[in-house]
């Protein structure tokens, strides 16, 4: 398959790739790493008459800590800089730990995390990441710019609040308070498929080892990254062990809206979001404590 005809332009600024869709509107289209664009161009699912390309704008990528502590990275910044940056380590580790399981090193050199999170692919791992550590996108037009909490951003199926005319120009990942956790856990038939699911974790522990705060949100469950606070909240105010991690992986398996497809029924992945629930929680105590 070949894709449909379209107009290609290259911006080399964010302000004229801003202009360049606001004259295009619904029929534009913005290209980052183009590792999920381009198939759906040439399946002609997406048929874009002008592509506009963003891999000209430097000033779209990169990584910048902030005096409070945050790292800011630039939408166009590639996941393989992601999965190697020592500032990310340090400020962000449940980004490194997940980044090897995001398809193949092939896809991460050229794949960006601005492009991931604007496609909302339900099996991608990055979605379920940001809403757990609490990150915020900004989206810029070519009148001015606001910030979305990531919770706020995925609406649903291949489906975020981006509107017509909007850039997904750069990602804000806050600092992760003292004595957190974090872990990242996924199961898919061979490493680097798409995940069949996931569970993105963090845990803080107050100085006494009591939690304070914990995040659980899972990776394709059902048309997308899943938080589930309702489980989350229960291990507030008690001391981290077996039995109430076991009570939240049975609330998480019992409580997901898991969808069945070809490659696993609903109640498979209820049972694989206890497994890794429990495993996750497990890890992210264990390096709580040690924080």
């Amino acid at each position: 398959m070949k894709p449909p005809p379209f107009e290609y332009r290259a911006p080399a600024s964010v302000e004229e790739a801003l202009n360049l869709l606001a004259e295009a509107g619904d029929d534009g289209k913005a290209l980052a790493g183009g590792q999920s664009l381009i198939p759906l161009l040439n399946f002609r699912l997406a048929r874009p008459s002008v592509l506009i390309d963003l891999n000209g704008i430097p000033s779209l990528s990169g990584i910048t800590l902030t005096a409070e502590g945050s790292v800011c990275i630039g939408a166009m910044t590639r996941q393989r800089v992601l999965e190697r940056s020592v500032d990310i380590r340090q400020c962000a580790p449940l980004i490194t730990e997940t980044m090897p399981h995001v398809a193949h090193p092939q896809i991460r050199n050229r794949g960006t995390i601005g492009g991931s999170l604007a496609h909302a692919e339900p099996a991608a791992e990055l979605p379920a990441v940001m809403i757990t550590l609490g990150a915020r996108v900004r989206l810029q037009n070519k009148t001015g710019e606001r910030w979305l909490s990531a919770n706020d951003f995925f609406t649903g199926l291949f489906s975020t609040a981006l509107e017509t005319g909007e850039l997904l120009t750069a990602v804000e990942v806050p600092a992760m308070p003292p004595r957190t956790g974090y872990a990242f856990e996924e199961f898919a038939r061979r490493h680097g498929d798409f995940a069949l699911l996931g569970v993105a974790t963090t845990v803080t522990l107050d100085q006494s080892g009591i939690c304070r705060d914990a995040r659980i949100t899972l990776v394709n469950p059902g048309a997308g990254a899943e938080r589930m606070n309702h489980a989350a909240q229960t291990l507030l105010g008690s001391a981290p062990n077996a039995a109430k991690i076991n009570e939240v992986a049975e609330l998480v398996g019992s409580a997901i809206t898991a969808t069945a497809d070809v490659h696993a029924s609903a109640a498979y992945r209820q049972q694989l979001a206890r497994v890794l629930t429990r495993r996750a929680l497990d890890r992210a105590f264990s390096r709580a404590l040690r924080a």
